[in-house]
């Protein structure tokens, strides 16, 4: 309705109009593409990155397929039971992995259940609890761990470690021999005779020493996270009246959640490959063996390693065999590390 008014003061009249119709709708506009000008500094970054990708995929492909290639005269003629035979006696007969997987996955799995929470309560400290004055010299000696050789691991694990660890394992098998993990055949809690001899070269010892070369990899990767932790949030737990380890709880540790389980299994990656300092301390024995406190026990990277020198032709095919077991089992924990840490919130920004 629109009114009419005149300029004296007469009266007002009013008058109605029909509604005019609406505008034909118009056709939705389509987003336009941004693109950005690229300078000659970000196209050679950006060459450099994706060569770096694609060499790295041609290095691992090429590895995969050097260890198929070499291996394939005995996975031929071992066939599937490849996977499921103990012994290994490529030379006079039958030979395969059961045995020397197993032993591979238990001292692994002995390295991460050790290391792990070693490398959590040093990277946690410091993070957090470390004074500044000291905290730089605490990183610096977590990296240098991580360069030193394995053989000296192996040395130290071999001449001082594993005898004053019987005692301990001994110690285990008294009160844990019920599960069958911790047993040890052959000895009993009553036992009086000398027991040192059943609890060397054990997967135990070998995981634990291998655990010491694991804690500074987990440690750098799990103090980088808990670093990067908002401090908009940390700001609010303190806000809120949380205590240092609440806060810690409640944001340190689910921003970091991501790169804790991946740096475990990168841990777990480079344990299951480790091979000198698992070679002199354990016995070999090809036969599954699960008792991890007992005497004896094998693995991939130690059997190549003991065995490469003296195997004839054939025996170095089932070497290589098992070395593409092994390499594809790593490439698996690895790709798994990988995705979960990307699909974490570790290096995320908060807004506040």
């Amino acid at each position: 309705m629109v009114g009419d008014e005149s300029a004296d003061d007469g009266p007002v009249s009013f008058f109605f109009t029909e509604p005019s119709q609406a505008p034909p709708p118009t056709q939705a506009q389509t987003p336009q593409k941004l693109t950005a000008r690229l300078s000659a500094s970000d196209f050679l970054f950006r060459g450099i990155a994706r060569s770096g990708g694609v060499v790295v995929l041609v290095l691992m492909v090429s590895v995969g397929s050097f260890l198929a290639y070499r291996g394939a005269q005995a996975l031929h003629k071992a066939g599937w039971s490849f996977l499921t035979t103990q012994t290994w006696n490529p030379n006079g007969g039958g030979f395969g992995i059961a045995a020397i997987m197993v032993g591979t996955v238990l001292i692994a799995l002995v390295a991460i259940s050790v290391a792990v929470p070693l490398a959590l309560g040093a990277a946690l400290y410091i993070s957090e609890y470390a004074p500044r004055r000291i905290q730089r010299g605490l990183i610096s000696l977590v990296d240098l761990m991580a360069a030193v050789p394995s053989i000296v691991f192996g040395l130290w694990g071999f001449w001082f470690l594993e005898w004053r660890m019987t005692s301990l394992s001994r110690w285990i098998n008294d009160w844990f021999g019920w599960i069958p993990l911790f047993k040890v055949d052959g000895v009993t809690r009553n036992y009086t005779g000398p027991t040192a001899t059943f609890y060397t070269s054990s997967s135990f010892i070998a995981g634990v020493v291998v655990a010491l070369m694991v804690v500074p990899i987990a440690t750098s990767i799990m103090r980088e996270a808990f670093s990067q932790a908002p401090a908009g949030e940390r700001e609010g737990a303190y806000a809120l009246g949380a205590t240092r380890w609440g806060m810690i709880s409640a944001v340190v540790l689910p921003f970091a959640k991501g790169a804790m389980i991946g740096g475990t299994m990168l841990g777990l990656g480079r344990a299951l490959g480790e091979t000198i300092a698992v070679s002199l301390i354990i016995s070999p024995v090809f036969v599954i063996q699960p008792h991890i406190l007992q005497n004896g026990t094998s693995s991939v990277s130690s059997t190549i390693a003991l065995q490469y020198a003296e195997a004839t032709p054939f025996g170095l095919s089932a070497l290589f065999a098992a070395g593409l077991s092994l390499f594809a089992l790593t490439l698996m924990v690895n790709f798994g590390a990988a995705v979960i840490v990307s699909r974490s919130r570790s290096g995320a920004v908060s807004e506040a």
